[in-house]
């Protein structure tokens, strides 16, 4: 009997699974959206309903459109998302076609990416970054100091063992953090940028004039995202329901018992006094049991938060839904070296994980840099909605009813039948953020269209 092996794929999450708690926030669905001007929040987050725009022009209702049947399509979430220490509000808004004649087909899940500069906060944050840097360096001079006065008291003292001073582990000063660039980490998902503050001393001064930023962003978030008067209005939709996060926490995981006299070696232990290999080329589970263990992983690492419907880790890595061209394209198969096929030569070849490779996603078309993982979108996304538009459907007029009753009698028209099959929806979009206009120049707002992985429930 072969020894067990491990999965043959890895994601940077199960390196790490003692530590409980994960990278990824989960958005979770939380109640009906019942306040309005939570409706034309664009800061607020939600499952369904209309979006609410940053851009200040209105988007083409073409966004929406289905590449296949070219029929409007409802939102299936919108997200607030805005880049830690960014001056751009940010926004992802997905949609995705219902009908059963466009499932299974690239373009019938489209998702876009929302920003609008905020000109209150740039300012508030050029003075944060300001503060940091006179704090650094206030704090590299007195450790300099402090070292200087150490090394001068040594060299005063003829019983000092050596007169150099120990290397100060801070010795890079203000170089740790002054022209390196911040690393690119999603902001808290809901929350909106104003309050990405950190706790300097000094920052309460600016509390009074944080409150009247953000009440002032979020006036004029509600301003340009009216779509009273567009097509947008009349644009299908689910009932809305807010999309609260929280972190993913997994148990720890066991170790593996192996039976009674079974051993797994390692061929980089062998000392070679044996003056052979002592290993055997074995055949991996995943072939020998005809099981998708892609699929098994998705199912238990799903099952520790049954509710989430979006899982949010930016420049992260994806949770694939099973084992497919998505799955070999996105965890490709490392390259092996050809085994000897003499018998004094058989050996073990330990199975090499597959790692999270992103070189095959399309670029940014705008910028040119490339598509870094930030989210995807769930299952249990589609018990959502489905629960909701069957109640949607309970309160329909008798003429709507009548009428809704009147196309399903005219045949079995493919684009009538509703139902979303997919597995996973993973979105992927530029690493740069950019807020480009069409030439290439610098513009205060943008509305661009991401890349989308579609892994689909067949």
């Amino acid at each position: 009997m072969p020894p067990p092996v491990d999965d043959d794929w890895s994601d940077s999450d199960d390196e790490v699974l003692s530590e409980v708690e994960t990278s990824v926030l989960l958005g979770v669905p939380d109640g009906c959206v019942d306040v309005d001007t939570d409706v034309l929040d664009a800061a607020v987050s939600r499952i369904g309903g209309f979006p609410a725009f940053l851009p200040s022009r209105e988007p083409s209702f073409s966004s929406s459109q289905c590449k296949i049947c070219s029929s409007p399509m409802e939102l299936l979430v919108q997200i607030w998302c805005p880049f830690e220490d960014s001056p751009m509000d940010r926004a992802l808004y997905m949609w995705g076609c219902p009908r059963i004649g466009c499932q299974g087909k690239d373009g019938s899940v489209r998702a876009w990416r929302g920003l609008r500069y905020n000109e209150k906060y740039a300012v508030k944050l050029k003075q944060k970054l300001a503060r940091k840097r006179e704090k650094e360096k206030a704090k590299a001079d007195a450790l300099a100091a402090d070292a200087e006065k150490k090394k001068n008291a040594m060299k005063s003292n003829p019983f000092s063992m050596s007169a150099a001073s120990t290397p100060n582990p801070f010795g890079l000063g203000a170089h740790v953090f002054g022209e390196s660039s911040p690393a690119l980490t999603p902001a808290s998902v809901n929350v909106p940028q104003a309050e990405h503050d950190d706790d300097d001393e000094g920052d309460d001064s600016d509390a009074e004039s944080d409150s009247g930023s953000s009440e002032k962003s979020l006036l004029i978030a509600m301003a340009s995202t009216t779509i009273a008067e567009s097509p947008w209005k009349a644009a299908p939709s689910y009932p809305p329901l807010y999309l609260s996060t929280a972190s993913e926490y997994l148990p720890p995981q066991p170790k593996a018992k192996l039976p009674p006299g079974v051993q797994v070696i390692d061929p980089s232990d062998d000392d070679g006094k044996s003056g052979k290999d002592i290993s055997w080329a074995v055949e991996p589970y995943e072939n020998s049991l005809d099981m998708d263990y892609v699929f098994e992983r998705f199912t238990k690492r799903v099952g520790y938060e049954g509710e989430q419907c979006v899982r949010y880790e930016l420049n992260g890595t994806p949770l694939p839904f099973q084992s497919d061209k998505v799955f070999d394209t996105l965890f490709p198969a490392p390259a092996t070296a050809p085994l000897p096929v003499t018998k004094p030569d058989f050996k073990v070849v330990h199975a090499q994980k597959r790692t999270f490779d992103s070189s095959a996603v399309p670029p940014c078309p705008v910028c040119k840099s490339k598509r870094v993982f930030e989210c995807q979108l769930m299952p249990n996304l589609i018990n959502v909605l489905r629960s909701k538009d069957a109640d949607k459907a309970i309160r329909l007029t008798d003429e709507e009813r009548r009428k809704a009753v009147e196309r399903a009698l005219k045949g079995n028209n493919a684009n009538e039948k509703r139902g979303m099959e997919w597995g996973t929806c993973m979105v992927f979009s530029c690493e740069k953020d950019c807020c480009l206009n069409d030439a290439g120049g610098g513009a205060k707002d943008s509305w661009r269209e991401e890349f989308v992985y579609i892994q689909w429930d067949v």
